[in-house]
């Protein structure tokens, strides 16, 4: 039996006092023999869970029960209540404080998350909310999103996962038009989003980041030299083995990429304190891309 599904076993014992065999599948999704191995598993383990027959009967914890008591370690109870602490709104804090008590612990509140970007209060909790309640409540979305390659197009997905990684949150859904697995960027989410109808189907959203190099067909490896004015971008945005740090005080990266509008956009975002040593392909075209900038604005 995993540790997540005991957990939601015996938190919504806690929460709703009273549940039969049969309710429990529904919620965890498992049959209803499952369950009752677990409630085996879980009384052994030291769980005062018990389950009476006929009318009124069902599954229960023993009055006075804290969840201190269930089959969890220090370990795991720290980093669920890390995960929680880490969720945005007032609905994150609530569970946190509920499940503190449970657990006998009082948190000192060392970690606090903000998603929404300087300028924009509240919009991107609204976001991640949202997303969070259609993954966790099992219903459809729709939505437009501006994708990387300059096209706005509207999305119909299944959610399954919200995903952190560098520096953005993504959510990994399956694409109803698609008929494939696609992630997204949730600031590239535009609002509203809809919600659309319940589904049932198990989702297996692949990693979001597949094993192994960029097709060579599609990848740039490009050597770099930022000026010492970007280091801290430079620091904030490679991996410390592809830094290199002169004694002038510039930084030589070496990166592979993907090649697309994004690489040439990201680099431009440098400005002139970046400098493409190699290839020259890169090179070439990121100064085409300069004097088109400039002929647009330098000479109005």
């Amino acid at each position: 039996m995993s540790v997540d599904r005991q957990f939601q076993l015996v938190y919504l014992l806690l929460e709703r006092g009273r549940m039969t065999a049969g309710e429990l599948a529904e919620k965890l999704e498992v049959s209803p023999r499952t369950v009752l191995r677990d409630i085996d598993a879980l009384s052994a383990a030291g769980v005062p869970v018990y389950t009476t027959q006929g009318a009124g009967g069902g599954v229960a914890l023993m009055e006075g029960y804290v969840l201190d008591r269930a089959a969890l370690t220090d370990g795991e109870r720290q980093q669920l209540l890390t995960a929680l602490a880490a969720l945005p709104g007032q609905e994150g804090a609530a569970a946190l404080t509920k499940l503190s008590a449970l657990f006998g612990r009082q948190e000192t509140g060392w970690l606090q998350v903000h998603l929404s970007r300087w300028g924009a209060p509240d919009e991107d909790d609204e976001t991640f909310r949202q997303l969070k309640d259609a993954i966790l409540d099992r219903h459809a979305l729709k939505f437009l999103y501006a994708s990387s390659k300059g096209q706005t197009t509207p999305r119909h997905v299944l959610p399954a996962r919200l995903v952190y990684k560098g520096q953005a949150w993504y959510l990994q859904a399956f694409d109803l038009i698609q008929e494939d697995y696609r992630t997204f960027r949730l600031t590239r989410i535009l609002p509203p989003i809809e919600d659309g109808e319940p589904f049932r189907r198990k989702l297996t959203p692949p990693d979001i980041e597949p094993e192994g190099d960029i097709p060579p067909l599609f990848r740039v490896e490009a050597k770099l030299r930022f000026s010492p004015a970007a280091a801290y971008r430079v620091y904030d945005e490679f991996g410390r083995e592809s830094i290199t740090a002169l004694p002038d005080g510039s930084l030589l990266v070496d990166a592979v990429f993907p090649e697309d509008r994004w690489l040439y956009g990201y680099l431009l975002s440098f400005g002139p304190e970046v400098t493409v040593l190699s290839p020259d392909t890169l090179r070439k075209r990121l100064a085409e891309l300069a004097k088109n900038i400039y002929k647009s604005h330098g000479e109005t």
